[in-house]
């Protein structure tokens, strides 16, 4: 039997953090606004949003060792993926297993809160199991949805999924927020990318550091970062989140910092590798500040 390091390996739950602050952005615009908040949709909420980042790390470990690219890519702390089948740890077909019974977990959640809210909540639903499974095998051929893919998880699926599960409606301060972790997110997939750029090209996948190259990424970097600050401030001026939500600006020097590390180090993995830690830091630590200040408010 595998070990439980192992398996914590394998789940990347270093990772898993981001989902307690994705989770928190859509409970914050529901406090602003002045929703009670139920601890059981709320737990419910923040464990299939949870079963969610599993099942991505999973399948997507499962789908690379499936095609061999992960025997090809350099590993880093942030990119690479567990090597954990790589390595012979554990049954591939038990890990491909756990990742459909989180996403059986993920049916049976949505079930529950289409029974108490009806239909609307399907399409996130819908969206966010479809983005999940062929993320790894279908969405990374295409350089746009392989972009927008992770933060459209990340930021409107689960933003707004926390939010409608609290409230039961959608709402624009919810759409707004959202957008926030959505830039953050894809851009973290994005500079995760550039180490692995070579290895992907070779099972034919059509990313950005492949199809523009790791220059252009870089560039695309800059702006995606920046935006997250912009739609921030946007959100702030029109009135729809409160200025508090500005804590969030605190990072900005961080960010900087950031996009002037991956100008600069784009095709150099070793300086790139404490960038990729800073890019980390940002996209925990603004959505968290933003929503602390919105809840603050």
């Amino acid at each position: 039997m595998a070990s439980i390091k192992v398996w914590v390996r394998q789940l990347r739950v270093q990772f898993l953090v981001l989902t307690p602050v994705s989770v928190l952005v859509g409970v914050s615009v529901a406090v602003y606004q002045g929703h009670s908040i139920s601890a059981l949709y709320l737990a419910l909420a923040f464990i299939g949003a949870l079963l969610a980042h599993i099942a991505v790390n999973v399948l997507n470990d499962y789908f690379d060792w499936k095609s061999g690219v992960d025997f090809k890519t350099n590993r880093t702390p942030f990119s690479g993926g567990s090597g954990v089948l790589v390595e012979g740890l554990l049954d591939p077909e038990k890990v491909y297993s756990v990742g459909m019974f989180c996403l059986a977990g993920i049916v049976a959640i949505g079930g529950f809160f289409i029974y108490v809210y009806g239909v609307p909540i399907l399409p996130l639903g819908v969206a966010g199991i479809l983005t999940v499974y062929f993320y790894t095998t279908y969405i990374t051929r295409s350089p746009l949805l392989c972009a927008i893919a992770p933060g459209f998880g990340f930021g409107p699926l689960m933003v707004m999924g926390t939010y409608f599960v609290l409230t039961g409606g959608y709402s624009l301060a919810a759409g707004l927020a959202s957008i926030v972790p959505g830039f953050l997110v894809s851009n973290l997939l994005l500079l995760n990318q550039f180490p692995d750029a070579e290895a992907d090209a070779s099972v034919f996948r059509r990313h950005l550091p492949i199809v523009i190259g790791k220059k252009g990424s870089s560039g695309v970097y800059a702006v995606l970062l920046l935006s997250a600050y912009v739609a921030l401030v946007v959100s702030v001026i029109v009135g729809v989140l409160p200025y508090m939500a500005l804590f969030g600006l605190l990072t900005l020097p961080l960010g900087i910092a950031a996009i002037k590390g991956a100008r600069k180090y784009y095709d150099q993995l070793e300086n790139l590798i404490p960038v990729m830690g800073r890019n980390v830091l940002v996209t925990l630590m603004l959505p968290m500040l933003m929503a602390i200040g919105i809840i603050v408010s």
